[in-house]
């Protein structure tokens, strides 16, 4: 068997497990897959736990106010509507920062206590995620960068908020709000159009 034949056949080998990787692979956390279970504090000093809300849709949003790419979506009160629109259909909407303390976007409990009134937030909780462990886990990169998780506690979405990759509010109405299209796309018993999207704006400053 010659040395040239080996590397071929290595070569063959590596190219049929990458072409039998599908997208999730190479996410954080897997769709079609348990979420991972974490325990955090929330903005009132209250742990808060994922398994708190079983059987429930849930969101999970990363979050810093200071990132243009949030003030994007939070300015003209795009985030705030998706928010209400879908908590008062039951969906638990998470608000996460993983920003550590003296990095941009980091505040303390009673600092998101004040953002939450100043931006009118309308999350079910804003999550104190300071050390970035979930973040990590869940291979969060930007803010924003959202997760869904269904009510069997399986992912189904995970990426950016929308199909437009800028920092301008006004292309907002022109963009597919990918976020609104998984949790309609499910709650109708559909298959979620683009389970996987690459996320946009600026980087988690774990």
């Amino acid at each position: 068997m010659s040395i040239k034949w080996i590397r071929n056949l290595a070569s063959l080998a590596v190219l049929a497990i990458i072409a039998s990787m599908t997208p999730a692979t190479f996410a954080g956390v897997e769709n079609g897959k348990t979420a991972p279970g974490f325990e955090l504090k929330n903005s009132h000093g209250k742990t808060v736990s994922l398994s708190d809300y079983k059987d429930k849709y849930v969101v999970l949003e990363w979050i810093n106010h200071q990132c243009p790419f949030v003030k994007k979506h939070y300015g003209p009160g795009n985030m705030q509507s998706l928010q209400k629109q879908y908590t008062e259909k039951g969906v638990v909407w998470l608000s996460i920062c993983s920003s550590a303390p003296g990095k941009q976007g980091h505040l303390t409990a009673n600092g998101w206590m004040q953002a939450a009134k100043d931006h009118k937030m309308a999350s079910t909780a804003v999550l104190l995620d300071e050390d970035g462990k979930v973040g990590k886990m869940y291979g969060a990169k930007t803010t924003p960068h959202m997760f869904i998780i269904a009510p069997d506690g399986n992912l189904i979405y995970q990426g950016a908020i929308d199909s437009i990759k800028s920092p301008r509010s006004s292309d907002i109405s022109s963009a597919t709000n990918y976020v609104a299209e998984a949790l309609d796309a499910h709650m109708a018993g559909k298959e979620v159009p683009n389970p996987i999207t690459k996320p946009y704006g600026c980087g988690v400053k774990y």
